[in-house]
């Protein structure tokens, strides 16, 4: 099996050819290819590569399927003897990537 580690947006995701990852918000429209850089790990087989941070020369080709909110979270602070309670709620932008090819 054929997978790399790579960086987007300061996180590490695994990414196996045919599959689709979510990502940290893009700002590339859906349906247009994307190119991920940051390859930090490249397994074929048996043969391992790793990265000194990075591979030079290893890109994987991406195709942006879409834009989406993640699940709502929630924050609440409470003082208490002191009436203060605050409710905030987060939704997270993400884009998933369809990966096409992984090499150089």
């Amino acid at each position: 099996m054929k997978y790399v580690i790579v960086e987007s947006g300061g996180k590490q995701y695994k990414a196996v050819e045919g599959t689709t990852i979510e990502v940290d918000l893009l700002h590339v429209e859906p349906g247009q290819p994307h190119e991920l850089n940051q390859v930090l790990l490249l397994v074929d087989g048996d043969e391992i590569q790793v990265g000194q941070p990075t591979l030079p020369g290893v890109t994987v080709q991406t195709k942006v399927v879409e834009h989406f909110k993640g699940e709502k979270t929630f924050n609440f602070a409470y003082s208490p003897k002191k009436r203060i309670r605050q409710k905030t709620g987060h939704r997270q932008n993400y884009t998933r990537l369809q990966i096409e090819k992984i090499g150089s």
